[in-house]
């Protein structure tokens, strides 16, 4: 059935769903990697297709910026629609020098102090965690395509611009293990959780805190391709 944020009727969206938070970015994962593409929502420009990756059914959707945003949609596509995997893609700002620009991380835990698990559900902890076993399905296939991937703790943030002048990103490194940023993996983790779902996020470095490296809008939208490769391929094998 349709939802106020999703024309899509059950059976439109395939168990598993890559989401980027950009849809344009969405978008051109569709063109450049499945075959047989249907879109299945526009509402809002938050753009969601169906279709074939190496001959299996996956989907690709937009879930914007925030938790907020990636709440309602993800809890949407789990609860309503019947996927059973959601692989996050995004970009991620890097708080330790060992990573660089265009390195691949994957999600072992998300840290942050939002309230969206407190309101949802009444979770009162400051980290969330996401499906064990998909994140391995990810380990495991990043090696078999020969992709190199970073395991760690994310930031997840409430706000993309702050007053504190502070280097407070090492704080978040050094107090709460974070190696890098980014705002919507808390979320998700948690809606996966409370829903008996799979989730999982990959983020590639797009900037860094330590230094003025960074990359353009439109790289974010279109060379992260090591990172939609990876998650490609893992879905495929679930």
């Amino acid at each position: 059935m349709a939802t106020p944020h999703n024309t899509a009727e059950y059976g439109d969206i395939a168990k598993t769903v890559i989401m980027p938070g950009d849809p344009l970015r969405a978008k051109y994962i569709a063109e450049n990697f499945l075959e047989d593409v249907k879109m299945f929502n526009q509402v809002r420009n938050m753009l969601g297709f169906t279709g074939k990756y190496k001959g299996k059914e996956v989907s690709v959707m937009g879930h914007g910026m925030g938790m907020p945003s990636m709440g309602i949609y993800s809890y949407e596509l789990f609860s309503i629609y019947g996927v059973d995997n959601i692989i996050r893609v995004g970009s991620s700002g890097a708080y330790t020098d060992e990573l660089g620009i265009y390195d691949v991380v994957l999600g072992d835990s998300s840290y942050s102090e939002s309230n969206y698990a407190l309101v949802e559900s009444g979770y009162d902890k400051h980290i969330t965690y996401p499906s064990e076993k998909l994140n391995e399905k990810i380990i495991e296939t990043a090696k078999e395509i020969g992709k190199k991937i970073k395991v760690g703790r994310i930031y997840s943030s409430d706000v993309f611009y702050r007053e504190d002048k502070t280097p407070f990103w090492e704080r978040y490194n050094k107090e709460h293990g974070c190696i890098c940023v980014e705002m919507e993996s808390f979320a998700l983790f948690h809606n996966a959780t409370v829903l008996g779902k799979n989730a999982a996020c990959l983020l590639t470095i797009a900037d860094s805190f330590l230094n003025t490296d960074n990359t353009s809008a439109e790289e974010r939208e279109k060379t992260f391709v090591d990172m939609m490769e990876i998650a490609l391929e893992t879905a495929i094998k679930l």
